[in-house]
């Protein structure tokens, strides 16, 4: 059975597919099964990066495959360890289904107002159809170079009432050096940068065991 995992935006160029593809490589490279359900239609952003890793001929490789619906993405259940919802880059009664049938939905945000708070809005939105809180963290990325900045972004969406991940992604030619091969972030060719990937990384399999956790103390 599938362990699904979300990530979705109210807006697009937020980091949601560039995600979605760093969480799917590292789970691969420790012998999970995986795939990439790319529900943005439109764009096809993680397909078409797909086709540039397969080019390249890099391992892990990881699946990716377009759907046109979320009950078609949730049909992968009995074929995989874990999947990736991506979703388009707007809320819409999709962003909620993928909610519904995510252990844990990572909401990506930058730093500025513009971003915060369709963010925090549509996290609101969730809960207040059914979606539990605890399920719902966000990622920080495409930041600056200010930890003062990064700190009071954390406390406002904390004081939100929700969790936000460790780590934040930069605004780096690296990382987008390494899209455009068809790698993800934490196979740029600067050590420093993808330490900093892989500390988001961890924060998402940590919480992933803690919402488990949580599911089996309440059975």
């Amino acid at each position: 059975m599938a362990i699904f995992l979300g990530i979705v935006s109210q807006k697009g160029g937020v980091g949601k597919s560039t995600l979605a593809r760093l969480v799917a490589r590292e789970y691969a490279e420790a012998g999970w099964d995986v795939k990439i359900a790319d529900l943005d239609v439109a764009q096809g952003t993680s397909f078409h990066w797909q086709a540039r890793r397969l080019q390249r001929a890099l391992e892990p490789v990881i699946p990716v495959e377009r759907f046109g619906t979320v009950e078609q993405a949730l049909k992968l259940d009995p074929h995989y360890d874990l999947v990736l919802l991506d979703g388009p880059p707007h809320s819409t009664a999709g962003t909620l289904k993928i909610a519904q049938a995510s252990r844990i939905t990572i909401l990506p945000t930058g730093l500025a107002l513009d971003d915060l708070e369709p963010s925090i809005l549509l996290a609101h939105e969730l809960v207040k159809k059914g979606v539990s809180r605890a399920t719902l963290v966000f990622a920080l990325c495409r930041v600056g170079d200010s930890d003062a900045e990064i700190a009071e972004v954390r406390q406002y969406i904390e004081q939100a009432g929700y969790t936000v991940l460790e780590g934040a992604i930069p605004e780096k030619l690296a990382y987008r050096r390494a899209s455009d091969e068809g790698r993800t972030l934490t196979e740029t060719r600067f050590a420093s940068l993808n330490v900093r990937s892989d500390t988001l990384v961890q924060s998402i399999v940590d919480h992933v065991q803690k919402v488990n956790k949580g599911r089996k103390d309440e059975k």
